[in-house]
């Protein structure tokens, strides 16, 4: 049976292989028990790093990203680096990349947005339509690059893909963030969209926007709130009121029927 070594524990100066604790760290939502990400950004993000990416590795930079071992990061167009804590004394410096799109693939992008109704109205009002997914998401490893000065060659280490969960949870909030990660300025993608003579024309046309119709508001997804509680916190909660187990079964189903209807 082979057995795993992680290479931070035979790394000159290691003598345990732990990791250290950080103050003042990325603080994810996420907690013990519960998934990274929310919303179908952050989650479909995840799939896709989850197709090439190492299960191994990427259970022990969940374990990172929950406990706060991302001292830092900073996202910019193709990249987010950031610091992260190790068993050594100063962090390593992770690097998780996406290929920006450019030619072919952008004016894809261009297209689609200036053939959708309402996709430009969305995208400029800071969401970002699901029909974008499959040509901003990464779909093979060739659109993905992983770097970090650890010792562990693994691709990506558990230091970059603490970065990945990190980054799955602001996709949650900003899903824009996307278009940066791909390299798509929001004002150039405005600019090149409105470049058609049509919505020129309208523009000049009506300058205040007075007879432009609104684009629906987002929908944001449903989440029901017994899934980011603590189940078994729940059940005791329930236990204290009825009288047996049944009862107690009874109520939890019924609570999570009430929050369904509410998506109704």
């Amino acid at each position: 049976m082979n057995t795993y070594i992680d290479p931070e524990s035979v790394w000159p100066g290691s003598e345990t292989g732990k990791r250290r604790s950080v103050r003042g760290g990325v603080q994810p939502r996420s907690r013990s028990g519960k998934a990274f990400a929310a919303t179908w950004w952050g989650r479909s993000f995840l799939e896709a790093i989850e197709q090439v990416a190492e299960p191994g590795r990427l259970a022990r930079g969940r374990s990172y990203a929950r406990s706060g071992q991302v001292v830092n990061y900073h996202l910019e167009p193709g990249a987010v680096a950031a610091e992260v804590q190790g068993s050594q004394p100063r962090p390593f410096v992770s690097v998780l990349a996406l290929r920006q799109l450019r030619d072919e693939r952008l004016t894809e992008v261009v297209d689609l947005v200036r053939a959708t109704p309402g996709m430009l109205g969305e995208i400029a009002a800071g969401a970002l339509p699901h029909g974008l997914g499959p040509l901003l998401l990464p779909t093979t490893a060739s659109e993905l690059d992983f770097s970090c000065t650890c010792p562990d060659s693994a691709w990506p280490c558990k230091h970059v893909a603490a970065i990945c969960y990190v980054v799955a949870e602001r996709l949650d909030e900003r899903p824009g963030d996307l278009l940066t990660l791909r390299g798509i300025a929001l004002d150039e993608l405005i600019g090149s969209v409105q470049q058609d003579s049509g919505t020129a024309h309208t523009e000049s046309a009506d300058l205040y926007g007075e007879d432009t119709p609104l684009p629906k508001l987002p929908r944001p997804d449903f989440h029901p709130a017994p899934e980011d509680l603590d189940a078994v916190l729940v059940r005791q909660a329930l236990r204290i009121t009825a009288e047996d187990e049944a009862t107690a079964e009874s109520g939890l189903r019924q609570l999570r029927a009430l929050y369904r209807l509410l998506d109704e």
